[in-house]
């Protein structure tokens, strides 16, 4: 096991030039938040956040005040490299993408646009660039052919994903791939990917996912429908992968033996069906909200998901935080002081704190 240093790699970013896409959306929003608290001259480049609770999320949490914020389509390739030009990034976190499987379904070309194409820009600007020493692009749990087993894939199992979202994740991985033969494979610029499990936590307004549609539900005190509740999947928190996104980035720079393909995502324990999370979601939130069934005959979505994260925890001395119940109770702790009204920057930065501990 190579020397696992903690966790807590801040001190790397202290003044360096991070470039993140996607900082206007759920993940990103958090991320913003953690470079800033690690010291880092932040460029955002994204479109407006997606929904109207995330653009409100953003400004209760102020974190566009304190970036570069800079408003772009990563399909625009002209667009980005000036991005790439005003921010001389020195570290690039690429969080950009279309990120809702049922939507794939709906905006199929949109969808490998923003994550093929939008990919493919982001690493041809990166070739151009003198200053990037290190990237990291984000994928998803779902780039495997998913076989409905029971056990965890692994970093070296096949990449087929089935619907045009997952499908776009896994030739992103390509590119990657490619890129970093072609192109990188000196060592002057470390390229990875990372492929963390469904995340859940505060400030997530997005639809069809299973946590903001339980929140919605239990603020309006309506039965909550769950679409596919004997459906397997890796949640975590959101800020477990996106410390791994920050390690990974800081411990790559330093070692160009780390660049490769990483799974982020929980213990088998806490690899919970839709049901499982429904119900924790419940027991945290009280006032006798329940869930029911609602089966929607929907497009295909998988039964059974985990991650192998034998790699990153033997490899880097990884382990998650928080088991499954924290992380839900968590969210739903946000969630509330959400709705009353409460300092959300103070909240999300105590929850940060409580996470790092």
């Amino acid at each position: 096991m190579r020397d696992n240093p903690k966790m807590n790699v801040s001190g790397f970013y202290k003044g360096k030039r991070v470039l993140l896409t996607g900082h206007t959306g759920f993940k990103g929003m958090w991320l913003s938040l953690l470079l800033l608290r690690a010291g880092a001259e932040v460029t955002g480049y994204a479109l407006d956040a997606p929904t109207t609770g995330g653009s409100e999320a953003l400004r209760r949490l102020g974190v566009l005040k304190e970036i570069n914020d800079l408003r772009g389509d990563v399909r625009d390739y002209a667009a980005l490299s000036r991005a790439f030009t005003e921010a001389r990034p020195e570290i690039v976190l690429h969080l950009a993408a279309q990120p809702i499987v049922r939507e794939s379904y709906r905006r199929p070309v949109d969808t490998f646009a923003a994550n093929v194409m939008g990919t493919v820009h982001l690493l041809e600007c990166v070739r151009m660039s003198d200053t990037v020493h290190s990237v990291l692009v984000v994928t998803t749990d779902k780039v495997y052919e998913n076989k409905e087993w029971v056990w965890g894939y692994r970093e070296n199992e096949p990449l087929m994903g089935y619907d045009p979202y997952s499908a776009s994740k896994s030739c992103a991985e390509l590119a990657v791939y490619s890129y970093r033969q072609s192109f990188f494979a000196d060592g002057g610029v470390r390229l990875s990917t990372a492929r963390a499990g469904n995340v859940i936590g505060g400030g997530d307004f997005a639809p069809d996912r299973i946590i903001p549609d339980c929140i919605r539900a239990a603020t309006c005190g309506q039965v909550i429908d769950i679409r596919n509740p004997h459906s397997t999947r890796p949640y975590q928190h959101v800020l477990e992968p996106l410390s791994v996104y920050m390690m990974l980035a800081a411990r790559q720079a330093a070692d160009a033996s780390l660049v490769d393909a990483w799974n982020v995502g929980p213990d088998d324990a806490d690899c919970v069906t839709t049901g499982a999370l429904a119900d924790l979601f419940c027991q945290a939130w009280g006032d006798g909200v329940r869930w029911q069934t609602h089966a929607d005959d929907g497009p295909h979505e998988a039964h059974f998901l985990k991650l192998d994260c034998s790699k990153i925890k033997t490899e880097l001395g990884w382990k998650p935080r928080w088991h499954i119940r924290d992380a839900v109770d968590q969210t739903v702790a946000w969630a509330k002081a959400w709705e009353s009204g409460a300092d959300m920057r103070a909240v999300t930065e105590e929850q940060i704190d409580t996470f790092f501990a």
